[in-house]
Parts: C-alpha cells; structure tokens; sequence
C-alpha cells in the first residue's frame, strides 16, 4: 500500500491577518483533509476526489450565489491557479 499523504497540509492563500473567516476556512479544510485521507486509505484515486470535490464546491457556490456569481468567482481561478496560488508544494519567500 502506498503511502497516504493529504494534499491539503498547506494554509489556505489568504494575504489578511486571522480573522474569524478565515479560522472556519481552516477547519473547514481540516475536515475535507481528514475525508481526502480516509478516501485515499479506501482506495479512491486523488484525480476522482478532486473531481468529487469540485463538483461538491462549485454545486454549492451556485446554490450560495446563483449561477451568475459562481460562473464570476470561477472565472478568476485561471489567473490565480497560473500564479501559483494552489500549489502545495511551492516554496514562499
């Protein structure tokens, strides 16, 4: 068996001070890691969770917001993607 790694060890890119928000946003990725985890330990392949997973967030942003504000935030992840802002595994300086 491979060894289980959970994608989610880096915090969330935020360029504010902790507030409130951003502490739920923390757990809240506490908990998605620790579901990846046991998902990953029952054999499900990472591209399948994050297939799952963007269906789960992007369903519940249009819920939250309509289908017009979500198509809106979805439209800036290019850029940010590109820039590096969900890469794990990138090194700060």
């Amino acid at each position: 068996m491979k060894p289980i790694r959970t994608p989610f060890t880096a915090t969330p890119p935020h360029g504010s001070a902790e507030t409130a928000l951003d502490a739920e946003r923390q757990l809240a990725l506490e908990y998605l890691a620790d579901a990846w985890t046991a998902a990953e330990g029952d054999g499900v392949e990472p591209e399948a969770l994050a297939h799952a997973a963007l269906f789960a967030a992007l369903a519940t942003l249009v819920q939250e917001h309509g289908e017009a504000g979500a198509a809106e935030l979805v439209a800036g992840l290019s850029l940010r993607i590109e820039h590096g802002e969900y890469s794990l595994d990138k090194t700060l300086q």
